[in-house]
């Protein structure tokens, strides 16, 4: 599968894929940095580390109606939470060009943290956040009817796989449809087992997409689960 870049230089949201019909868009986030107010670039690590990401989840879904995209940042830290209003400006972007079509967020790293703060808005029908960077006084107040999956190695260094259980708990308390997918080794940069983060990807998208009937693959069994499924 070919994909590619369609915007401009002043747009939040990239297109990689558009079909002729949009009925659903899966949008990526790349990670960041916590304060930096530098440009942020597409050749960047943070973002080519999503291009496979982004492969993976395409390959659980018809791409017949089905919008590929990425948020672009205007820098490259979360500072007093820039990534956020990229987000809803890309958000804006899909709804005037496409309308109000069903949304999944796909983040990582500081763009995990984004996309569940974003899961408010109204077309935000799923969020799967892949070693999300979860301060401990992070809000979860707002997810009461959201569908999230955040899956976490754990033997990440940069980020805690423990600060997501947390996470997750929250989030089940304050009424969302929340689990948490561990990866054994798995490491912050996705790299160690990177197959099984990909399969885990494509298995979580399939599940968060597709809302109708009874779900039985890799989100159903985290949601739920009373605890972490371990890969």
């Amino acid at each position: 599968m070919t994909l590619e870049y369609s915007g401009n230089n002043k747009s939040r949201l990239w297109v990689r894929h558009r079909p002729p019909c949009v009925g659903t868009a899966l949008i990526t986030l790349h990670g960041g940095r916590a304060d930096s107010y530098a440009p942020s670039r597409p050749w960047h690590l943070a973002a080519l580390r999503m291009r496979p990401v982004l492969r993976a989840a395409a390959s659980a879904v018809s791409l017949d109606h089905v919008l590929l995209g990425e948020v672009r940042y205007r820098l490259r830290g979360w500072n007093q939470g820039d990534p956020v209003d990229d987000v809803l400006g890309a958000l804006g972007e899909l709804r005037q060009v496409y309308g109000a079509v069903p949304v999944v967020l796909i983040g990582h790293s500081m763009g995990g943290r984004a996309a569940l703060r974003a899961s408010a808005h109204p077309q935000v029908q799923g969020v799967l956040a892949l070693a999300p960077w979860l301060p401990a006084d992070e809000p979860s107040d707002h997810l009461r009817g959201r569908r999230i999956v955040v899956v976490h190695g754990d033997r990440d260094r940069v980020t805690s796989a423990r600060a997501s259980v947390a996470y997750v708990e929250r989030a089940r308390e304050a009424g969302a449809c929340a689990g948490t997918v561990l990866v054994e080794r798995g490491d912050h940069a996705m790299v160690r087992r990177s197959g099984l983060w990909h399969r885990a990807v494509a298995e979580i998208v399939g599940d968060l997409v597709h809302r109708g009937g009874k779900r039985t693959g890799l989100a159903a069994r985290c949601v739920t689960s009373g605890r972490a499924v371990m890969l």
